[in-house]
């Protein structure tokens, strides 16, 4: 049927109806089958894997017609190039369309340069094996959200397209609750409110993120501080709107309470860090990581519309540094 060496799985065969005349080929296909994106619908019938009265159409704009005969065939998915590898997971949650996991602080989500292997999805590829359908034509997990490799708490992934798909549509659409600990300098004043500010590249310095003046995305952050560990420190609660890369770590930053241990925008010692006993001090200096841990989770299943929620403690090293640091005051 195609051009190409392609192993066919499956196939999508409708007829067009009468309220569907002169819609566009991929949005026809679309509607007939979510489980598939759009998108994939489109490159399949790029990639001349679609007939139309059984000759090929490789234009996805293309108006279909009442009483068309629509043929797509689907390829099997192929093997995703990444390794897969046994890691142990602390698995919240899991069905046939995702999985939920309360990642451990260090673990990366995805392999990059220099973070080739030992990733979550590494882990998952072992762990999911023959259940993983295909997304984009590959066996792989969808990754719908992510948290920093130091960031610890939990996380969904997709399993198949059609979760990623609606997944990914809710995290856009802000329709996806989300809850953080966060350990960070200083005492926040008024103790309960919201940060805003628009997030983008640091001018100068291109790794870093910042609040910036022109251009970036909109970001806003809402905080409750929970407690005052000492003088010098508070555990808060922070409930995102949005999701920009390294939001509350940014947004605490620019506030002029960076989180405890942060290595990316804690760069001196905080001044108010004096009014604690050295030996506190030094324990929140000495914390290898961002003290932020991702909390809470809701979301509505993409599959069954039910409505799913996650808790997870503050982890062990953030729990033993609160009673390090703690200063009866």
């Amino acid at each position: 049927m195609s051009d190409i060496n392609t192993t066919i799985e499956s196939s999508i065969v409708a007829l067009v109806a009468k309220e569907n005349n002169n819609i566009r080929l991929d949005r026809f296909l679309a509607q007939t089958c979510d489980d598939y994106s759009r998108s994939r619908i489109k490159s399949l019938i790029e990639q001349g894997l679609c007939q139309r009265n059984h000759l090929i159409v490789r234009d996805p704009s293309t108006s279909v017609k009442e009483g068309d005969h629509i043929e797509l065939s689907i390829p099997a998915a192929k093997p995703y190039i990444v390794e897969a590898q046994y890691i142990a997971l602390d698995i919240l949650y899991e069905d046939h369309d995702l999985i939920v996991i309360n990642k451990p602080a260090g673990l990366v989500v995805h392999p990059a340069p220099g973070n080739e292997d030992g990733t979550l999805v590494n882990a998952l590829l072992a762990h999911c094996g023959n259940q993983l359908t295909g997304i984009g034509g590959e066996k792989r997990p969808g990754i719908v959200h992510r948290l920093d490799k130091d960031t610890s708490g939990i996380i969904v992934v997709a399993k198949t397209e059609q979760a990623l798909t609606k997944l990914s549509e809710d995290f856009a659409n802000r329709n996806i609750d989300r809850l953080y600990l966060a350990l960070c300098w200083g005492v926040l004043n008024p103790a309960n409110g919201s940060i805003e500010g628009n997030i983008g590249r640091d001018p100068y310095d291109r790794k870093r993120m910042a609040v910036v003046k022109r251009g970036g995305k909109f970001a806003r952050t809402h905080y409750k501080t929970l407690k005052i560990v000492n003088p010098a420190i508070s555990l808060i609660q922070c409930k995102l709107d949005t999701g920009r890369t390294h939001q509350i770590r940014v947004h605490l930053s620019k506030e002029g309470h960076p989180l405890i241990g942060d290595p990316v925008y804690l760069k001196r010692v905080p001044a108010i860090s004096k009014h604690i006993p050295q030996e506190q001090k030094n324990s929140a200096l000495d914390f290898p990581r961002q003290a932020l841990h991702a909390t809470y989770l809701g979301f509505t299943h993409p599959i069954t519309g039910q409505y799913l929620q996650f808790e997870s403690d503050l982890p062990p090293d953030m729990q033993e540094l609160m009673y390090k640091i703690y200063v009866n005051s």
